[in-house]
């Protein structure tokens, strides 16, 4: 296998993310202080987001070398080879951005993966330290990008356009930015991932792309922001504990596999949406949605 060494850009770019946190949070309390209605920061939720992130990181530590090792093996089993010139690396932006919707819509569409990725979603508040709120189950993922490693893109390409796509996500979690003009109908924005993280009845389960929002138009999820985003749950955990927001969906899957029902209410439960409820507790008009958690 070509060799292609590549450095952990999320670890290099830590001191960046502590330095814009910082300009941010001097920026919002400015901006709050002209009357701009923003939301803002609290030491206790930034801290609680920034205690994820370091988790995030220490697990990543160990899983990112079994996920590589994965990519490997399977890059090794294909006889397909896209190469790393310019064109390969144009074809994999493309592709990583797909299996990240793909990733993103499933994480939100099924509960057995929105354990994991509602740790993200748990703030009540939406600033760059939001973004480092990241899971502590990071294994959900793997299979999503698998497929890459078949088609014969390159395992250190793969795992290095996912960086590139987490580094950009990064600065789309901020009030401070506006609408953006025409890049609003390409790319994923801070105004678009407003939409998402809110709780608002029209923003859920849309605006799913990582660098791109093209996918979201594509496929028929993509909302613009229109009202005030309310940030958070549609059943907020009021929980700053980091063990807590990491395992709290879990730990309420566990208690309705216990449940005396039958196995495949209780296993609809796990693989339907979050805001799945068998046909007794189905609302009449059918208003249950899958961020109800």
């Amino acid at each position: 296998m070509e060799e292609l060494h590549i450095p952990d850009l999320i670890v290099l770019a830590i001191p960046f993310f502590l330095v814009s946190l910082v300009a941010e949070g001097l920026i919002v309390r400015r901006l709050k202080r002209e009357g701009r209605p923003l939301v803002g920061h609290t030491v206790k939720d930034t801290a609680a987001s920034l205690s994820m992130g370091l988790g995030n990181l220490a697990i990543n530590l160990g899983w990112k070398g079994i996920a590589f090792a994965a990519y490997v093996a399977l890059y090794q089993l294909t006889p397909l080879r896209l190469g790393t010139g310019p064109w390969a690396w144009v074809l994999l932006f493309f592709a990583d951005d797909f299996c990240y919707y793909w990733f993103h819509r499933v994480h939100h569409e099924c509960r057995f993966f929105w354990a994991s990725h509602v740790v993200h979603h748990s703030s009540e508040h939406y600033n760059l330290s939001t973004a480092l709120r990241q899971t502590w189950t990071p294994m959900t993922g793997l299979p999503f990008w698998l497929p890459l490693a078949l088609l014969g893109f390159h395992p250190v390409m793969i795992v290095t356009a996912q960086s590139i796509s987490l580094l950009y996500q990064y600065w789309i979690h901020t009030e401070t930015i506006g609408r953006m003009g025409p890049l609003e109908w390409v790319l994923n924005t801070p105004s678009h991932h407003r939409a998402h993280h809110a709780s608002n009845v029209q923003y859920l389960d849309k605006n799913y792309g990582g660098i791109l929002i093209v996918w979201d138009r594509l496929f028929g999820t993509f909302q613009p922001e229109v009202e005030r985003p309310v940030y958070g749950l549609t059943k907020n955990i009021h929980t700053f504990h980091p063990v807590h927001i990491a395992f709290h969906e879990y730990a309420a899957i566990l208690r309705d596999l216990q449940r005396s029902e039958p196995l495949r209410t209780r296993l609809g439960r796990v693989f339907h949406g979050p805001g799945w409820l068998p046909g007794p507790e189905r609302p009449p008009d059918n208003t249950a949605h899958t961020l109800s958690a």
